[in-house]
């Protein structure tokens, strides 16, 4: 069974939030990278980029599929995970330590539309 996280908000698609204070970190759930296998490459939005709840922020690559990201909130991204360029593999090790991008929140009542961990666990099954 993928590790889930108490405390953390998921979407269907798969992604996480973790959220701190106004701001969300943002990535791809164990689950998620459990499916795609050995991840290659992550395509990432740029600083200062907005990103829509509910549309695509980038992609990732494995040796099997790309997988569009679909941003679970909406905001700005103040920050991208730059240890993914080299090494995108890292979110094989550990998805929710390894987030992709960290964006200041612009709505924090979006998270009342995206699934805690026992719900996310339920779609999961």
């Amino acid at each position: 069974m993928a590790k889930v996280i108490e405390g953390l908000y998921y979407s269907e698609s798969h992604e996480y939030v973790r959220v701190e204070g106004d701001f969300g970190y943002v990535g791809i759930t164990d689950f998620a990278q459990h499916a795609l296998g050995n991840v290659v490459y992550v395509d990432m939005p740029d600083v200062d980029d907005d990103v829509t709840a509910g549309e695509e922020f980038g992609a990732v690559e494995s040796v099997k599929a790309a997988s569009d990201l679909i941003s679970p909130v909406s905001g700005t991204v103040v920050e991208v995970n730059e240890a993914l360029e080299d090494e995108p593999e890292l979110i094989n090790q550990d998805a929710f330590e390894n987030w992709i991008i960290k964006v200041q929140l612009s709505d924090k009542a979006e998270l009342d539309n995206l699934m805690d961990a026992a719900a996310y666990e339920a779609i999961c099954k």
